[in-house]
C-alpha cells in the first residue's frame, strides 16, 4: 500500500486504486490516461489503455491493487517506459504518454506501444512480488520473459528475439518462445511471474 502525504498538491493515479484516505480529497477522472483527448485517441489506436483518476487535497491518501507490490521510481528528468498495467501513481509534475517499442509488445496481445513517464518526481510502479532491478551495461546484455517485464529505463535499445525452433513445435522446448533483448546501458524492472502472453500459448 502507498501512503502519500498532500498538502493542496495532486498525484495521478490507477482509477479505483484509492482505498482510504483522511482529511479533504477531490477525485476527478482524466481522459486518455491524463493527457486529454488527444491521449485518448493515441491509446486506442494503441491499445496500450490506461484509465487514470487525478486524486487532489489535504491530507494522506492510501493507494494499493490486488496487493500487489509497490516499488517507488524517482525520475530526474528521465523518461521511465512501463506497462500501463504495472502504473500506480505518479505526482501530477510527471508527463505520460506512449512509445512505440517495436516488435516486444506483440508478443503480449496489448499492441507494440508502452506508456512513458517523464520529467522530474516519483512515479509508482505494481508488481507481481517484488520488482527486481536487473542492470543492462554494453558487455553484458539482457534477456528478459515478456510476461515478467514491468518497466525499463536508460540508453537501452530493444529487440525482439524468438526461441522457437523445431523441438518447441513438437514440445521438446524450454518453453519460452519470445525474449526481449536489452541493450546498452540502463535499468530493467522484472516481477517474480509471469503475465498471461501470446508467447505463452505458441
Amino acid at each position: 500500500m502507498l501512503a502519500v502525504d498532500m498538502t493542496g498538491d495532486a498525484v495521478k493515479a490507477k482509477n479505483g486504486s484509492m482505498v482510504a484516505y483522511d482529511g479533504t480529497m477531490n477525485f476527478k477522472k482524466l481522459t486518455g490516461g491524463g493527457e486529454g483527448i488527444r491521449g485518448m485517441v493515441t491509446r486506442r489506436l494503441t491499445n496500450e489503455q490506461m484509465t487514470v483518476m487525478e486524486v487532489k487535497g489535504h491530507g494522506t491518501c492510501w493507494f494499493a491493487d490486488r496487493a500487489t507490490e509497490i516499488s517507488l521510481v524517482a525520475l530526474r528528468g528521465e523518461k521511465l517506459h512501463v506497462e500501463a498495467d504495472n502504473l500506480l501513481c505518479t505526482e501530477a509534475s510527471l508527463r505520460t504518454g506512449t512509445s512505440f517499442t517495436g516488435l516486444r509488445g506483440a508478443t503480449q496481445g496489448n499492441g507494440i506501444f508502452t506508456t512513458t513517464v517523464e520529467g522530474t518526481g516519483q512515479a509508482a510502479l505494481i508488481s507481481d512480488g517484488p520488482a527486481v532491478l536487473l542492470r543492462v551495461t554494453k558487455q553484458y546484455p539482457l534477456h528478459v520473459d515478456p510476461g515478467a517485464y514491468v518497466a525499463h529505463q536508460g540508453d537501452l535499445k530493444q529487440s525482439f528475439q524468438s526461441g522457437v525452433t523445431f523441438r518447441t513445435l513438437i514440445g521438446e522446448g524450454g518453453g519460452e518462445a519470445f525474449q526481449i533483448r536489452f541493450e546498452g546501458e540502463g535499468l530493467v524492472y522484472v516481477q517474480a511471474s509471469e503475465r498471461n502472453t501470446i508467447a505463452g500459448d505458441v
